[in-house]
């Protein structure tokens, strides 16, 4: 016999064989139940979630012989020969391929006609919104005051062309993608009844590459069992399919939790090795940091028997929440930043490179290094700066400078830096054995006022975001004292180099003036000017690195 492909062959015959779409189907039988029948119903939805399917259920329900029923037997001429798609008044129109006007009208001279057979002369449109302007106005007519025989199934994964005029004379439903653990159910059902041996493994990962799409779920089905020989395991199912193997990507974050550049080379080179896409390894890593971020703030939303779970859960405790939301996020941009990498490898070993970048300084669970004594400088404002322009801080230079003072112990000077703090933000923001953003809210931040260990730091209205970093800075600065402190991060108006970021933005702009001053000045170029009618472009200029 020829062999019938298994979306055909297990497509569903009835409602109660139908998998998903349960909103649908509940509207569907309580309208057959009460003989409130519309003359025209619109399903939409993307590829492989049912939509001509329950259009022919639909159309055996409504010409069963035992009457209109939400339950069909499945056995009488009508609803056989619906099945076998030769039932004279079940009309399947393809509207990508009968796109014109004269299509329609040879629909509406069909129409004029009573059933031949059946209760109800049922047109089912597939991708309805391919018609043109002229055929939808053509069908108009019939579509809104159709004879009492007739019945129309509009099809569509596109209902934003449908005109209005169209949508408004329908019953619209909105068939939803298949979710994943229905989709592996249904794999494993099929193969039960096919003896086929099967790892649950596989059938997860045929459910996550169809997408939503039962058919096409079947349809790597199909092709995995060809592949394997009779047999669908884990291991062929991600060769055919370009998977990546879980192990890599946790290896990925075991290695980036260790500070291990190396180790995540390693993972990159051995993934073009297998010449597996570095796209979808971006996409599951992402994926994965997702289910990290669950198992840290919601971990009852992990599945209890998933196989990976203890080490997620042990990936949980060791990252903080905003660096796996950072992580996610440069994982994310990477997978974007692939075509406009040299080639895929380069720019998948560059996301790894950026996420070894912004990981908590010291690995995620080193102890920060003791502060030495900070030198004596600015607070909230420069000396010799009039501050004119500035709003008004919580506490003058002079105050700050004062109530440091007040929390040295007697013991004098020499022990200032280590128990005290003596109003030098600047010199002590540069210390902090931080990284990453809490790293940048002590570099662009300047302090505004100091008093019973409050640090009231103030950043720009550009820097707003970094504030959601102080419970970094803030445990940081408790470790290097050794004692509670409290944070706070306003948003206003900074004093010019009050910061550490404006400090060094300073310097390098005075470097590079001096730089081009020096340039300009050399006679050789000079000479080049003169002879060549050069010009010297000073953003090509780079001062020379000290040491």
């Amino acid at each position: 016999m020829t062999y019938q492909v298994l979306a055909r062959k297990w497509r569903p015959r009835s409602f109660a064989t139908l998998v998903g779409q349960e909103h649908v189907v509940k509207a569907l039988r309580h309208a057959l139940e009460q003989k409130r029948l519309h003359h025209a119903y619109l399903f939409t939805g993307t590829r492989g979630v049912g939509k001509t399917t329950i259009a022919r259920i639909l159309a055996k329900c409504l010409n069963c012989e035992t009457g209109i029923t939400s339950e069909p037997c499945g056995t009488c001429s009508a609803c056989t020969e619906i099945d076998g798609g030769r039932f004279p008044d079940l009309i399947e129109i393809d509207a990508a391929t009968n796109t014109g006007i004269d299509e329609m009208r040879a629909l509406q001279d069909n129409a004029a006609y009573v059933p031949v057979r059946g209760r109800f002369k049922i047109f089912v449109i597939d991708e309805v919104h391919m018609l043109s302007k002229p055929a939808f106005n053509s069908m108009l007519k019939t579509l809104e005051e159709p004879p009492e025989h007739i019945k129309f199934i509009l099809a569509t994964t596109d209902p934003q062309k449908i005109p209005v005029t169209v949508l408004s004379r329908c019953l619209q439903f909105n068939l939803k993608l298949m979710p994943r653990a229905s989709i592996t159910e249904h794999l494993a059902r099929l193969l039960g009844e096919e003896k086929v041996v099967f790892e649950r493994e596989a059938l997860a990962l045929l459910a996550h590459a169809a997408q939503g799409s039962m058919r096409d779920a079947l349809s790597l089905l199909d092709q995995a069992i060809a592949h394997g020989g009779g047999e669908i395991a884990a291991e062929q199912v991600r060769e055919m399919l370009g998977a990546v193997d879980t192990t890599y990507l946790l290896r990925v974050l075991g290695a980036l939790d260790a500070g291990d550049g190396p180790r995540l080379m390693a993972v990159a080179d051995e993934l073009e090795s297998r010449s597996l896409s570095f796209d979808t390894a971006l996409a599951d890593l992402a994926s994965l940091l997702l289910r990290v971020a669950l198992a840290k703030a919601v971990p009852e939303a992990l599945d209890a028997d998933a196989p990976d779970r203890e080490r997620l859960m042990q990936f949980a405790g060791r990252f903080s929440a905003e660096d796996l939301q950072l992580y996610y996020q440069i994982a994310l941009q990477g997978r974007q930043d692939l075509a406009l990498a040299p080639d895929e490898h380069a720019g998948f070993a560059m996301t790894l490179l950026r996420l070894l970048a912004f990981r908590p300084e010291g690995g995620s669970e080193a102890d920060p290094a003791p502060l030495a004594r900070p030198k004596a400088s600015v607070a909230a404002t420069s000396p010799g700066k009039s501050g004119a322009g500035v709003a008004p801080p919580a506490a003058s230079a002079a105050q700050v400078a004062a109530s440091a003072k007040a929390v040295v112990p007697a013991e004098g000077p020499a022990q200032a830096g280590a128990s005290g703090f003596d109003g030098d933000w600047p010199a002590l923001a540069r210390r902090l054995p931080l990284s990453g953003a809490a790293k940048q809210l002590a570099l662009n931040s300047a302090l505004a006022g100091f008093e019973g260990w409050v640090f009231d730091l103030r950043v720009a209205a550009a820097m707003e975001y970094l504030a959601a970093y102080q419970d970094k800075l803030k445990a940081a600065l408790e470790h290097s004292f050794g004692r509670p402190v409290r944070v706070k991060v306003s948003v206003g108006t900074v004093a010019p180099e009050a910061t550490v970021a404006a400090q060094e933005a300073g310097a390098r702009d005075e470097l590079q003036a001096k730089a081009v001053e020096t340039v300009r000045k050399d006679r050789f170029v000079n000479d080049l000017v003169n002879m060549f009618d050069a010009t010297v472009i000073d953003s090509s200029i780079r001062p020379r690195q000290q040491g």
